[in-house]
Parts: C-alpha cells; structure tokens; sequence
C-alpha cells in the first residue's frame, strides 16, 4: 500500500509510510490522502484499509476492497462512497472516505482523477475536507461527461458518414458507441441514487450548514446534466441506427423497383414464348413460313418490349429510379 499525502490547496504531493500517515490522521486539522492499492493474490485475506490506517469503523470494512460497485453510505461525521470515473474507455471505481478533518481516496494502479483534482486544488482552494471531497465527486462527474460527449461527437460524424456513403464497418462503430453508452449510464445511474439518497437526507437536517448545501445543491444540477448528456448519447446511438436502417430500406426499394421494372419486360415476353411454343393445330400447321415466324414470333415480341418501355417511361417508377440515380 502506497500513501501519498496532498497538499491542499497548492496541490503538491509526497510519499509517506504507512504509520506516518496514521500519525497525521490523528493529529493534522485537515489531511488529504491518496492511497495506490496493488492487485490482490486470488485467496489472500489482507486487513482492511480503515484499520491500517488507524481509523475507527466496523461497517467500513469494505472500503478498499475491490470489486465493490456503487454506494454511498453515512456514518454518522464520516461519508463513505464507491465512486464510478471513466478511464481509457473503461469505468473504474475509486474508494472515498470523508470525515471532519480527512479525505481518504483509495484507488488501483495509475492514480485517477489526480492530475485534475490537483489542477482543482489549486484553483478553487477548498477549505476544509467536504468541500474537497464535493470537489472530488464532481470531478467524477466531469469524466463521464467529457467521455459522453466525445461519443456523442463520433456517433453524429458517423452518421454523417452513412448519408455520404454506408459501408458496413459503420454498423459494428455505431454498436460500440451504443454499448458504450448503455455502460457509461449502467455505471452512473446507480451511483447517483445513492448519493441523492444521502445527500437528500442531510440537506434536511437543520443542522447542515448553508455552504455545504450549496454544494450538494451545485453537485445534484451537475449529475442531472451528466446523466442526460449520456440520455442524449444514448439517443443518438438510436436515431444513428435508424437511419442506417432507413438507408438500407431505401435500397432495397430501389433494387425491388429495377426487379419489377425487368418483371414488366419480360412478363409478355415470357407469354409469347409459353404461348407459341404450345403445340395447337393452328400454329403446327398453319405458320410454316419464314416471314410468319418473323412477324409473330420476333415482331411481336419487339411490340412487346417496346410497349412495355414506354408505359414504364410514362409511369412514376421510371422517374423515381432516375431521380435515385
């Protein structure tokens, strides 16, 4: 377990021990913690995080374990979360544990959210360890909305793309996107009922200070706006479909419209021939010319042809297939 203590507000960091850490936790006014957890070994039963680091709770034996999915919890001064950040095209979890005087973060592998938190630190100067910790959930947010936006980007160029030409590749990105927004609002979803749930309940207690409920107010107007840019993303990826599959029908009408066009030519031109090629004692005994086969048989199939053209140029099918081309 790597320990990193922020510094706040400039943002600055440095590498310290485990009992280090516990010694800070217990004497510093306002401490901020990063904590790198490695992979654990399948079978291996390590001591909760709370308890290395010194901190009281029997219900936060959860807190850094992997695999946890979204949640929220209240005890009592401390607010624990299971908070989703998209990274690389994939949603990871990181672990927030927040009290009057730290805030604990618990992430695996490279640090999440840490170039940004830092640039935030340094700009908005938070003052104490909740309104970090409101800097921290929003920053969250902020991940999920730059990927639902870059997704909703590439679905419009993508449908773009179809009118301009359809390739089948288009379907197999139009479903990556869609998957990609079912997972981005899948991950979401949840975690934002959960906060609402807590943050909800202590707004209503008289005893929430009035700039804490600015935050909470100003973190749900963003989590309403995350969640409906990744509805329209979501939206998009449907409409995209849809056009691809009007364009498919479109083609199909065409090609259906040139199958009857050749069905009109050659409708009689099959009838002549089923109807001369019967043996009737008129026309085994009585065509038996040249100029006879000529006329009935060559002639009226050029009557036929030509028949047919001209009722398919005069009809509406001729002019929407050359108005198509």
């Amino acid at each position: 377990m790597i320990v990193t203590v922020v510094s706040v507000p400039d943002g600055g960091t440095t590498t310290v021990s485990v009992p280090e850490a516990r010694r800070r936790l217990a004497t510093d006014p306002f401490l901020f913690l990063r904590v790198e957890l490695s992979e654990e070994e399948p079978g291996q039963e390590e001591e909760p995080v709370v308890r290395r680091l010194g901190l009281d709770g029997a219900e936060l034996e959860w807190f850094g374990r992997r695999g946890e999915s979204a949640r929220a919890d209240f005890l009592g001064e401390t607010a624990a979360f299971v908070v989703p950040v998209v990274r690389d095209r994939e949603v990871d979890h990181v672990h927030v544990l927040a009290g009057e005087r730290f805030l604990v973060v618990v992430h695996w592998g490279r640090p999440t959210l840490a170039a940004d938190i830092t640039a935030q630190l340094r700009r908005e100067r938070p003052h104490d360890a909740v309104a970090t910790l409101f800097l921290l959930l929003q920053e969250a947010l902020t991940t999920f909305r730059r990927a639902a936006v870059r997704a909703l980007l590439r679905v419009e160029e993508l449908e773009d793309d179809m009118f301009e030409g359809r390739r089948p590749e288009q379907v197999y990105l139009l479903s990556q996107q869609r998957r990609w927004a079912a997972l981005l609002h899948h991950s979401l979803l949840p975690y934002l009922q959960a906060v609402e749930e807590v943050v909800t309940r202590r707004m209503m207690s008289p005893d929430f200070p009035a700039e804490r409920q600015r935050l909470a107010r100003e973190f749900q107007r963003a989590a309403r706006l995350v969640l409906a840019d990744i509805e329209s993303l979501q939206d998009a990826a449907r409409r995209a479909f849809a056009s691809y599959g009007s364009l498919v029908a479109g083609e199909q009408n065409g090609v259906i419209n040139r199958l009857a066009i050749v069905s009109v030519i050659f409708l009689p031109l099959s009838f002549l021939t089923g109807f001369f090629g019967m043996n009737f004692e008129f026309l085994t005994n009585r065509l038996e010319t040249r100029d006879e086969f000529w006329l009935l048989a060559v002639g009226l199939q050029l009557v036929a042809v030509v028949g047919s053209l001209f009722l398919l140029h005069r009809s509406r099918i001729w002019r929407r297939l050359r108005d198509d081309d």
